[in-house]
């Protein structure tokens, strides 16, 4: 269901006689959802999977940038973020604010609240949907911060993985585009690598295909590493083929192994048709020097979307599920039961998605991209003969949109990229603001007002005009981690609230060893509450590998929380939520450090509503397993259970299951994502 009011853009129609001109309304869309929740309060010190490197013997075989970029700056922690991973998998209908844009040929709409993902790319002539809708708004815990869901285009900028704005929401305006039109922004602030971005969405009145100009700056005083890679969602049948003009990639499967592979087949296998590899797997085309940039996913007609963009947007990739028990049960978990399967073209600055690339202070990068249908002679695109069937598509590409109109594009939208947004279609964070306001940088048509910023901001704003940290009424919020902030912090009143700051600032710098001496100064410089300190030297204590000490320290912190004076926590979602994610790893140490009782005695004393979560009905089982009581733990398995923010790749269910039955695992818990080891 789609409402809300129209509102024209741009001057009479152009071109095409009697054409209707693009029109931007507000809009509603109602979908079943399952709700974020809550953010995890403790801050996320664990550093992520790292990325893959190729054996250091391998790299001469490489490109020269690729072999430089592989392993650049990689992230130690998802800090500043916090993690989301409250949700569940109950859906109602819920009410979902979006913005359509539309032309006699095209209506696009955008979720300003969800990252800006695009959620439906519609060509009216034909009536095709060409991007994979999601009917459900479902988490799932693929982005770098947990909370992501499927389908459409999103914009994932960052470092290797989904964006930690999946399912955030940006800052969204009308801007004035090229001959009078009207765009739509989306800007927000990338707090991973602290840098301003926009996207301007721009269709012109008369045509087939969406443009978007994407803008990265850096505004700071050294050079920063950048992560771009636009996901689209196409619809997958046994038939649909990806088709790019290369004859080589570079083939990086769930078991980290990064090849250079042909194209189309390798191994006997055509792998540019996504359904007949049994696992899922990432192909990054290696395109030539000099070749337009382009994907395309075409079904058995020859019908589907093309992707293509100025040459600075180099890299091409094709993400398949595969046609495996893991990679079904997936796209079931992500989409819902019975909804057809889909395969993701996508668009990056680099080769692969295990590079950053460098900008310098005071640049930007800069590109247009361009999504439509495309149309071209089935018996050419699925025939055996890769050259002509790649020709046939790039052929009727250039037809539909040639590239030197693609760069034209560019060059029109580019003097719009300062353009000051006029009306106002939807409101970010209040980071970028506080970023503004601290390093007073200009940044001509992405305003981050201070009229944005809200309850966590206005602590760190109240440190950089005087000096102190106030401390909170309730658990501590989230930490600001760049140099600047952390020398702030260094400076200030030291009292256990900024100590535990600062030792945050300073772990994600990688000073571990003083960020240990900010928190135990913390602790000895001030009464309650103590978890939160004790909550971040049991990290560091796991992460120093002394496991029985990170059980004890963490089974403190978790009797603090029930401390005298300490307010109910489950009163809250928020306190719940902090229970939730204490108990959780106050567990997981225990069983670490082979303390299986202490994690029983824990779980037993949780309330009901936490202890029925899957994530702790599979850490009973856990626990039981550990204890030598398989039967117990089988029987969990066997009364059912969901983990809702279960990992992209984890193996938890499948090895529990070998630990306690023979049997095949059962369908509900295979989210397998490689050949099992020989």
């Amino acid at each position: 269901m789609v409402t809300g009011g129209a509102r024209t853009c741009g001057g009479p129609p152009r071109g095409n006689e009697g054409a209707l001109a693009t029109t931007v309304r507000r809009a509603v869309l109602n979908l079943p959802a399952a709700p974020l929740g809550p953010e995890n309060p403790l801050p996320p010190l664990r550093t992520p999977a790292a990325p893959p490197v190729p054996d250091p013997r391998g790299r001469a075989d490489l490109p020269r940038d690729m072999a430089r970029q592989l392993g650049h700056r990689p992230l130690r922690t998802v800090l500043p973020t916090r993690l989301l991973d409250g949700y569940g998998r109950e859906r109602t209908p819920t009410d979902v604010d979006a913005v359509v844009i539309e032309n006699a040929r095209l209506r696009v709409t955008v979720l300003p609240g969800l990252g800006g993902r695009i959620h439906s790319l519609h060509h009216k002539p034909t009536g095709r949907e060409l991007l994979h809708r999601n009917p459900v708004l479902q988490p799932a815990a693929f982005a770098l911060n947990g909370a992501w869901f499927s389908g459409g285009i999103e914009w994932n900028i960052g470092a290797t993985g989904h964006t930690t704005l999946s399912c955030a929401p940006l800052h969204a305006a009308l801007v004035p585009g090229p001959d009078g039109s009207t765009m739509v922004r989306l800007w927000e602030w990338e707090r991973l690598r602290d840098l301003p971005f926009q996207v301007d969405l721009w269709l012109p009145d008369d045509s087939d295909f969406l443009h978007v100009g994407v803008r990265i700056r850096n505004p700071h005083e050294q050079p920063a590493p950048v992560y771009w890679w636009s996901n689209t969602a196409v619809p997958e049948t046994p038939d649909t083929r990806v088709l790019a003009p290369a004859d080589e990639a570079w083939h990086f499967g769930y078991d980290h192994a990064l090849t250079r592979v042909g194209v189309p087949e390798s191994d006997g296998l055509d792998h540019t048709y996504p359904r007949r590899s049994a696992y899922p797997a990432d192909h990054f085309y290696e395109l030539p020097e000099g070749a337009r940039r382009w994907i395309a996913a075409l079904d058995a007609d020859g019908h589907g979307l093309a992707q293509t963009s100025t040459d600075l947007l180099r890299g091409r990739k094709l993400f398949r599920w595969g046609h495996g028990r893991g990679g079904r049960r997936w796209q079931e978990w992500l989409n819902g039961p019975g909804e057809g399967g889909y395969a993701e073209i996508q668009a990056g600055l680099s080769r692969t998605q295990l590079e950053h690339v460098p900008l310098e202070s005071g640049a930007a990068f800069s590109w247009l991209e361009s999504y439509g249908p495309l149309s071209a002679d089935p018996a050419v695109v699925h025939g055996r003969d890769w050259a002509a069937a790649t020709g046939e598509a790039a052929a009727r590409l250039e037809e539909a949109l040639p590239r030197g109109a693609v760069d034209e594009a560019y060059a029109a939208w580019l003097p719009h990229a300062d353009a000051e947004p006029g009306e106002t279609l939807a409101t970010g964070s209040g980071w970028g603001a506080l970023e503004v306001l601290r390093g007073g940088h200009r940044l001509p048509g992405t305003p981050f007002p201070t009229a944005t910023l809200g309850e966590q901001q206005e602590p760190w704003r109240e440190l950089l005009e005087h000096g102190t940290l106030p401390k909170p009424a309730g658990p501590p919020g989230p930490t600001q981690v760049s140099p600047p902030w952390r020398d702030m912090l260094e400076t200030a009143d030291a009292d256990p609230h900024t100590e535990y700051h600062l030792g945050i600032a300073q772990w994600h710098a990688d000073d571990r060893a003083q960020a240990v001496r900010s928190w135990e100064r913390g602790l000895e410089s001030g009464p309650a509450p103590r978890w939160p300190l004790l909550r971040c030297l049991a990290v560091a204590a796991e992460e120093g590998d002394r496991p029985d000490h990170a059980a004890e320290l963490y089974a403190e912190a978790f009797a603090d929380l029930d401390a005298p004076g300490t307010t109910d926590l489950t009163a809250s979602a928020e306190g719940s939520a902090l229970l939730a994610a204490l108990a959780r790893e106050t567990v997981e140490a225990h069983l670490s450090a082979g303390r299986p009782g202490a994690a029983r005695a824990l779980l037993a004393g949780l309330p009901e509503a936490i202890r029925e979560l899957g994530r702790f009905r599979l850490l009973l089982a856990r626990t039981l397993a550990a204890e030598g009581d398989t039967g117990a733990a089988r029987a969990i398995f066997d009364a059912g259970f969901e983990v809702a923010d279960l990992r992209e790749g984890a193996g938890i269910l499948g090895e529990l299951w070998a630990s306690v039955s023979d049997e095949p695992l059962p369908a509900a818990y295979d989210f397998g994502m490689s050949p099992p080891q020989a």
